[in-house]
């Protein structure tokens, strides 16, 4: 298994060679929170001795976050740096990559008022837009690499000393990444052929839709016009084939904005603006979430969700096996990145340029029926009890999964 020094180097290494997959020369701009400043200086090292030109890092701090939701005037709330955001959408776009150290405490933000956190999220939302867009255009190389953080280790391991908690969760961490392997980046390897083997198939078979049915689930997702699957490593536009997400266990595409149908039951909880999201649901007619709810934090989804028309409707579809290393740990990780990887999934918001044919954007991205937004909320509907039909032009069904597993 190796020491966790071991491990972290390992891990740290993958996220350079494999995630970003770096190219001599290119920059890298990262961002992470805070508490991770030891594995980010590793994350540097690993990057300069693999050719990176300049690291250059922004921090978040979830202190700072809560001062200025507690004490900022209400009007400041909708202050956010759109300056940073349009000079790292100028740097991807002039080629800097991408590196993303995601783990955060869920809880952080717990107690202060939700509007204000909504106000806030909107304006960081519509600041970041240039960025985000350099993103989903897949204009450079990017990764998300995951980091225990010590709130987040608390969440998931609640009833353990913090130390034993960070531990636990590295060794998820491990697990879920394949580091633990005896060649992670080989494991890799393999695991991005049988990714591309089912994005094959479902890009040969062209479904109009999918047909999602399990408890609380009955839901009919129509497929934009031109879509395409993706999953595992992609490549960006000039040909670099990067993974961008650090695990992935998904293949996922755009649903057409106006053509889903039915009720939807959320089967983890969500990690959303600090704050747990529990028991999520919605209705939709023609594409729209006509009815949102949730048992926990709806409060706070919802005001996220008036960020703008789209932000009800969804612009990600992904199909995700209940029996992958992620589900395997048999944890809820009160994370994004490992929740969406564990279960199939849907998201509000902001569809991929890369799910179409082309990449287009502009008038043809919106003709084609992929969605538009300030928002991309992923949210975990898969299980073991989930059955997903694909369903052709000619109304012909083809079974894709059955009790969560492939059947292809």
């Amino acid at each position: 298994m190796g020491t966790l020094q071991e491990n972290l180097e390992k891990l740290a290494a993958l996220a350079i060679r494999v995630g970003l997959n770096l190219q001599p020369g290119q920059e890298i701009i990262a961002t992470a929170p805070i508490e991770a400043v030891d594995f980010v200086r590793l994350l540097a090292e690993k990057a300069y001795g693999h050719g990176a030109s300049l690291f250059t890092v922004l921090y978040g701090d979830n202190v700072l976050s809560r001062k200025r939701l507690s004490l900022a005037p209400e009007e400041g709330l909708d202050k956010a740096p759109a300056w940073l955001y349009e000079g790292m959408a100028k740097a991807f776009r002039e080629g800097a990559a991408r590196l993303a150290v995601s783990g955060n405490d869920p809880k952080a933000l717990e107690g202060l008022p939700p509007e204000r956190i909504g106000r806030a999220q909107q304006a960081q939302n519509r600041a970041y837009k240039p960025a985000l867009e350099a993103i989903t255009e897949f204009v450079t190389n990017w990764t998300i690499v995951p980091f225990a953080h010590p709130g987040w280790a608390k969440a998931v391991f609640p009833g353990l000393p913090v130390e034993e908690a960070v531990d636990r969760l590295w060794q998820a961490i491990f697990q879920a990444t394949r580091v633990d392997t005896p060649d992670p980046v080989a494991a890799w390897e393999a695991h991005n052929r049988s990714l591309h083997q089912k994005v094959a198939y479902l890009n040969e078979r062209r479904f109009s839709a999918l047909h999602f049915q399990g408890p609380g689930t009955d839901l009919v997702v129509g497929l934009a016009e031109g879509h395409l699957w993706q999953g595992g490593a992609t490549p960006t536009k000039k040909g670099l084939l990067c993974n961008p997400n650090l695990p992935t266990e998904e293949v996922f595409t755009a649903p057409h904005r106006e053509r889903v149908e039915g009720v939807v039951r959320a089967s983890r909880p969500l990690a959303l603006a600090g704050q747990l999201v529990e028991g999520i649901w919605a209705r939709f007619e023609k594409g729209y979430a006509v009815e949102v709810g949730a048992k926990k934090g709806e409060e706070v989804l919802l005001k996220v969700l008036s960020t703008d028309e789209g932000a009800r409707r969804l612009g990600e579809v992904a199909l995700v096996p209940a029996d992958n290393p992620i589900a395997r740990t048999g944890l809820v990780f009160f994370d994004t990145l490992f929740d969406e990887n564990a279960a199939s999934h849907i998201a509000f918001g902001q569809a991929y340029a890369e799910n179409l044919e082309g990449r287009p954007t502009g008038e043809e991205f919106r003709k084609r029926g992929a969605n538009e937004s300030l928002v991309h909320i992923d949210w975990m509907i898969g299980s073991m009890e989930m059955q997903v039909d694909g369903i052709l032009q000619d109304g012909t069904r083809v079974p894709l999964m059955r009790e969560g597993l492939w059947v292809i």
